[in-house]
């Protein structure tokens, strides 16, 4: 169908962020932000009024095995692959309105108005709910939607502990969305994500489009110093085995190697043992994360990091173990579905840029099985994984616009 014979649709702005609001009531925290945990009670809440919107929009519901939700508007042709939005509903226990979220009920928001037209596209449109996308409980990130990619085993998923020892799988059944259904190993005809840009680019650059072309790379590590633990007042100085200072060291050295153009590193962790003001710490757990958008300073920035820790423990007389728990390679998006996005952003009029996302997205990994784009939108002072998270209600409803308009124009391809 050419763009000429197909209907002029527009989202519903109001439903759109009336939508958002409602969703953020499930654990909205006082400071105006939303903790709700991956696989927890409140995560159950959130899935259970998406399922419920979906269902009233005419959808088929499907969970996997993983819990991973898929509301489906069938297409005119049925055996054609579905193209699919989504993103995730679990949040940081410091998170805000509209990270995942956005892009869960944009993808909900195109389901209505498809529905309310009556218009059937000719391939079947999906949305997806994909689990632990955050992976602050059960690490790493976006592990199912791995396992949807093929980047994971299942069993490996399920066998995730959080810190109380909970296993992924068990805190999925507690729930009631493990479900019945195979992970992955079915064909999509097309993914886009519309997220919140979660940086500070496109409010800088007054754009209120950004054409995502893909996402830098990331590597995830857990080190473990270990010293002796030893009296504060009668162990002299040149006498320790200082594990913090190690770690301390360490994360100097850190912010050094990711201080390179478009690098970036992080350390989230750090846990001292065994607590007590006089005793030299004798262990130390640290996490560190790296990103860039080429592999190859990636794979530079991972050995600066092994020598720098090899070097301060031996100074330091100290033991050291690092263990890299996610590697996350750079991940180009298909051009095909980024020309779509920016064809619908110019048709619409809006400011648009192109742009690297500096996070992880679910999309990433769908990426790596079907033709995949992101569709960004400004967030306020570019701040995200913080109560504080905002956009504007007109920005929100412009990335909708536009999620909407590449997917028919796909759908109908």
């Amino acid at each position: 169908m050419s763009p000429a014979d197909r209907p002029n649709f527009r989202i519903d702005s109001e439903r759109l962020w009336s939508s958002l609001m409602e969703l953020a009531r499930i654990g909205g925290t006082e400071k105006g932000g939303v903790c709700r945990i991956a696989l927890t009670d409140l995560d159950r809440q959130g899935r259970d009024l998406f399922v419920r919107w979906a269902t009233e929009a005419g959808c088929s519901i499907k969970v996997d095995r993983l819990g991973n939700i898929f509301a489906r508007r069938e297409g005119r042709d049925p055996t054609k692959p579905p193209v699919m939005t989504g993103s995730h509903l679990d949040t940081q226990p410091t998170g805000g309105k509209f990270d995942g979220a956005y892009g869960v009920v944009a993808g909900l928001e195109v389901l209505r108005v498809l529905y309310d037209s009556g218009y059937v596209t000719e391939a079947p449109i999906e949305v997806a709910v994909w689990t632990n996308e955050e992976g602050c409980r059960f690490a790493p990130a976006m592990v199912a939607s791995g396992v949807f990619a093929g980047a994971f085993e299942l069993d490996y998923a399920l066998s995730r502990t959080d810190r109380d020892g909970t296993t992924f799988g068990d805190a999925l059944k507690a729930i009631g969305y493990d479900g019945p259904e195979a992970v992955g190993g079915r064909e999509v005809g097309a993914f886009f994500e519309a997220h919140i840009e979660q940086g500070p680019i496109l409010e800088r650059e007054h754009k209120t489009i950004g054409v995502v072309t893909g996402a830098q790379g990331q590597r995830w590590y857990e080190i473990t110093w270990t010293g002796m633990e030893s009296h504060a007042g009668t162990t002299p100085m040149e006498g320790r085995r200082d594990a913090l200072v190690g770690a301390a060291e360490l994360i100097v050295a850190a912010r050094r190697i990711g201080s390179r153009p478009d690098g970036r590193s992080t350390v989230g962790v750090i846990e001292s043992q065994p607590q007590s003001r006089n005793t030299i710490p004798g262990r130390v757990f640290m996490t560190v994360d790296f990103r860039h958008p080429d592999d190859d300073a990636l794979t530079s920035m991972d050995g600066e990091l092994r020598a720098a820790a090899n070097d301060i423990a031996a100074r330091h007389r100290l033991q050291i173990a690092i263990e890299q728990i996610w590697y996350f390679p750079p991940s180009p998006f298909a051009e095909e579905l980024v020309q779509s996005v920016r064809r619908a952003a110019e048709q619409a009029g809006f400011p648009h840029c192109d742009i690297v996302s500096g996070a992880g997205h679910d999309a990433c990994y769908v990426s790596r099985v079907a033709p995949t784009a992101m569709i960004f939108v400004p967030c306020k002072d570019g701040i995200s994984h913080n109560e504080v998270e905002d956009a504007a209600k007109g920005d929100i409803a412009a990335g909708c616009q536009i999620l909407l308009q590449a997917m028919v124009e796909r759908a109908d391809a």
